[in-house]
């Protein structure tokens, strides 16, 4: 069984193939027929494509300006994370933590799901109910969400912080399916659009979750950057070919 195979991807919806296209485009705006093009990728009809543009603008994702549709704000800015994620900002670290306690009382569910999302965002792992942590090597602005209903503190963990890191992200699991990835990504040199489009966003998907840890935190032979640079060296090729597949 060949990587891509292995990865057992699922299948796309329209409105997945829609979001993927604009959140690899820059600027993430495309006409309504380059997007229909995409959707005969994966043999989705043009009416699909188009029901699911409809959708999305109601539902704030997208608007639409003269038959051009980009991502909305909220969408803008994770293609911002995703953006980051191939290149994250780091600094040296000292073996300093950052620490977030949540001290605001009767938070909403809106509000808990907001701080939830703005972590994750962050990077930081929850070590029991809210009490957010990580080590400090991260450059990143910090929402407002966050300083409204968390304290913010600095520390070092008194045992071995690798542990502690371990327990908090599946290290191993992350890893494991990073070198599938790699290995997809080696394979797919062909002009199959298709199986590179699902890959790509795969690829994707998986470093918006690393956790982008210092070296003296992660397993040996940590496939991280390793995997960025095969994503870099195929991505050129892989967007030149979609954008002369739609046309754009």
């Amino acid at each position: 069984m060949d990587a891509t195979a292995s990865l057992a991807l699922p299948p796309l919806t329209a409105r997945s193939i829609v979001l993927s296209t604009l959140l690899g485009h820059h600027p993430p705006a495309l006409p309504a027929r380059a997007l229909v093009r995409v959707g005969e990728l994966f043999g989705t009809a043009e009416g699909t494509v188009r029901t699911a543009l409809t959708r999305m603008v109601a539902a704030g994702d997208l608007e639409q300006r003269d038959g051009t549709y980009r991502l909305t704000d909220r969408l803008l800015a994770r293609q911002a994370r995703q953006d980051d994620s191939r290149a994250p900002r780091t600094r040296p670290w000292d073996g300093g933590w950052e620490i977030a306690v949540v001290t605001t009382e009767r938070r909403s569910a809106t509000d808990r799901a907001a701080l939830r999302q703005a972590m994750t965002a962050l990077r930081l792992a929850e070590l029991r109910e809210g009490c957010w942590l990580r080590p400090a090597n991260l450059v990143r602005p910090r929402p407002d969400v966050v300083d409204e209903q968390c304290t913010r503190l600095t520390g070092t963990p008194e045992g071995d912080p690798a542990a502690l890191a371990a327990t908090l992200w599946d290290l191993d699991g992350w890893a494991a399916r990073a070198r599938v990835l790699e290995e997809a990504l080696r394979e797919e040199r062909t002009e199959n659009l298709a199986r590179r489009f699902m890959v790509s966003a795969a690829v994707l998907r998986h470093l918006l979750a690393d956790p982008v840890l210092p070296a003296a935190l992660l397993p040996e032979d940590w496939p991280g950057d390793r995997l960025r640079r095969r994503y870099e060296s195929t991505d050129r090729d892989f967007r030149d070919l979609l954008l002369r597949h739609i046309g754009a």
